[in-house]
C-alpha cells in the first residue's frame, strides 16, 4: 500500500474521471482524452492522440487535484473557437520548457508572465488573429480568476464553473485537496456537497440545513444543484 503521509495532498490521485466530467462540467470522454489520449482514424488504419495532460495513476485511472486545476483551465482553451490540440500541446511543450516547472497550467506564474507567453507561441502556431487572441486571453483569465494559489505559487483551491454562463457563475462550491477528502464542498464550512444532498433526499429541507450548517440558503441551494446531473 502507498504510504500519502509524506505526499502533498494535491498530488495523490482521487479523483475518477466521472467525478471529475461532474465537478467541472466537462464530458466525461474529453477528459479521459486529455489524460490518456485516444486513437483516430486516418486513411490507412489509426493514430494515437497522445494525452495532453500527464496522470499518475492509469490503471484504475484517477486523477488529482492538480489535474483537475490543469482540465480546468484546458477547458479555457478548449472553447476556443480556432483550438488545435496538437498546437496547444507543441505551446504546452514551449511554457513546460520556459517555466522548468511541472505542471505549469496549475502554477501561479501561468496567470502572469505564463497566459501571455502561452497565447503568443499558440498564437504563432495557429496563426490567429490579434482579435483572436484577446479573446483566448479574456477566457483564460476568467477560468484563473477561480483558482487560489499557496505561497509557493501551487493551486491549493479551485472554484468550479457550476453553470453553463462562466461570466455569471458564483463562487458558493469549492475544491480543497485538504478538505472534505478533496471533494466538492460548500465553501467556507467545508461540507461536501454530496453529504448536503444525502440528507436532502433523506427529507430534511433546505432551509433546516442552512440552520444546521450555519450558512445562507443559497449555499445549500447550490450544493444540492451540484450534485444533480449535468443534464438536470
Amino acid at each position: 500500500m502507498k504510504n500519502f503521509y509524506n505526499i502533498d495532498p494535491r498530488d495523490i490521485p482521487i479523483y475518477s474521471v466521472k467525478d471529475a466530467a461532474r465537478y467541472l462540467r466537462i464530458p466525461y470522454t474529453t477528459i479521459r482524452s486529455w489524460t490518456v489520449g485516444r486513437k483516430y482514424p486516418v486513411l490507412k488504419g489509426s493514430k494515437i492522440f497522445p494525452p495532453l495532460i500527464s496522470v499518475k495513476q492509469k490503471k484504475p485511472l484517477l486523477l488529482s487535484f492538480t489535474n483537475l486545476v490543469e482540465v480546468h483551465v484546458l477547458r479555457a482553451i478548449r472553447n476556443h473557437h480556432k483550438i488545435n490540440l496538437d498546437k496547444v500541446r507543441m505551446a504546452l511543450d514551449y511554457l513546460d520548457r520556459e517555466f522548468d516547472i511541472p505542471h505549469p497550467l496549475a502554477q501561479d506564474k501561468f496567470h502572469t508572465d505564463g497566459v501571455n507567453l502561452f497565447i503568443e507561441y499558440y498564437g504563432s502556431l495557429i496563426n490567429v488573429s490579434s482579435q483572436g487572441q484577446l479573446v483566448l486571453k479574456n477566457l483564460l483569465h476568467r477560468h484563473l480568476q477561480r483558482i487560489e494559489s499557496d505561497d509557493t505559487g501551487l493551486a491549493i483551491k479551485l472554484y468550479p464553473f457550476t453553470r453553463s454562463n462562466e461570466e455569471n457563475n458564483p463562487r458558493l462550491v469549492v475544491i480543497d485537496s485538504r478538505i472534505a477528502f478533496g471533494r466538492l464542498a460548500i465553501a467556507g464550512i467545508g461540507i461536501a456537497t454530496s453529504v448536503v444532498v444525502e440528507r436532502y433526499h433523506a427529507g430534511e429541507s433546505m432551509e433546516d440545513l442552512a440552520h444546521d450548517y450555519d450558512c445562507d440558503f443559497q449555499s445549500i441551494e447550490e450544493a444540492i444543484r451540484c450534485e444533480l446531473p449535468v443534464a438536470s
